[in-house]
């Protein structure tokens, strides 16, 4: 399957350019260019510089415009790595030209929940698959602890603490979204605190929600200090804790004490859940690759990411 790249930056070709291509698949580039499923077949970007190191890394044609881009190429898959202000109008824009069979559009869809709801129903209207690139959905660690949850190998419901920062929308809508796909619908939420607001677009609030097997709470942290993302869930089987923005997953199962009568402990020995970080871009076209070839994917859908962008808005606009 043919692939186009709209946008050269980080997650489009920059994040692993300089990096090993055994070890690290950070980006659509790397990902397309590697997967045998599909065929890199170009590049958009308006920067000269980008467009030539894209070409000369992965020897496909770049483009300064998306429409010289499609009058050269017929792609079966579009991927939007444009900023997010320039989703909506990106994505109308590919749908004016041609109908690919699918198009994967980096997160979240948009900072307005209308033009979110507009990129939705086009896609709709056209009958073109539309994705949203949270990463976590689709790497194996993940799915393994939502596998564990169904089965009741990881107890409910939880009580549970996330870290983010860098905005509520563009890097907690990640946390988000993975909560919803582990833990399920979102019932009820509390604001503790509205938080900054984040280069003039996003705020950072403290919040308290509730989905359908647990509480957790939202804290924002400060990413001028470090990055810190992490998510614990105490079960009443055990611990779970997704450190490093998932890099690291580890389980502990709840026993009894050895010694001490009456008393739960949490085991000294820390199960350590494989996760597939160092290839998360891989693993997305992997679980892509199986949406197209009819069988089951771990990778989210508008349907997913539209209804976390709404249930984030709803937070943010009326916070209580």
């Amino acid at each position: 399957m043919k692939v186009l790249i709209v946008g050269l930056g980080q997650i489009g070709m920059g994040y692993d350019i300089q990096l090993d291509p055994e070890k690290f698949v950070y980006s659509h580039a790397r990902a397309f260019d590697h997967h045998p499923f599909f065929h890199l077949s170009g590049g958009v970007d308006p920067e000269q510089q980008r467009r030539e190191a894209f070409e000369q890394t992965y020897r496909c044609p770049a483009y300064p415009e998306i429409e010289t881009a499609l009058r050269d190429q017929t792609p079966d898959l579009v991927v939007i790595a444009a900023p997010t202000q320039l989703h909506c109008q990106t994505l109308l824009q590919i749908l004016k030209i041609c109908r690919p069979r699918a198009i994967l559009c980096e997160k979240p869809l948009s900072y307005d929940l209308d033009e979110a709801r507009t990129m939705t129903k086009a896609c709709q209207d056209a009958g073109v698959s539309l994705f949203v690139n949270y990463i976590r959905r689709s790497d194996p660690g993940a799915v393994e602890v939502h596998r564990r949850i169904e089965a009741g190998e990881i107890g409910t419901p939880v009580k549970g603490v996330v870290w983010y920062s860098k905005g509520f929308l563009h890097n907690g809508s990640h946390f988000f979204n993975l909560l919803e796909y582990w833990l399920g619908k979102m019932l009820n939420w509390k604001l503790i605190d509205r938080g900054r607001n984040c280069d003039g677009i996003d705020q950072e609030p403290d919040v308290r929600l509730s989905f359908e097997k647990g509480n957790v709470v939202f804290l924002a942290a400060r990413e001028e200090d470090f990055s810190h993302y992490t998510v614990e869930l105490l079960a009443p089987n055990g611990r779970l804790r997704y450190e490093q923005s998932g890099r690291q997953i580890q389980w502990q199962q709840a026993l009894r004490h050895a010694e001490l009568k009456n008393y739960t402990v949490l085991d000294d020995r820390i199960e350590n859940i494989k996760s597939g970080l160092d290839r998360y871009q891989w693993h997305v076209a992997e679980q892509l690759s199986r949406h197209f070839n009819g069988q089951k994917g771990d990778i989210c859908t508008a349907a997913d990411a539209l209804l976390t962008l709404e249930n984030m808005h709803r937070i943010l606009e009326h916070g209580q």
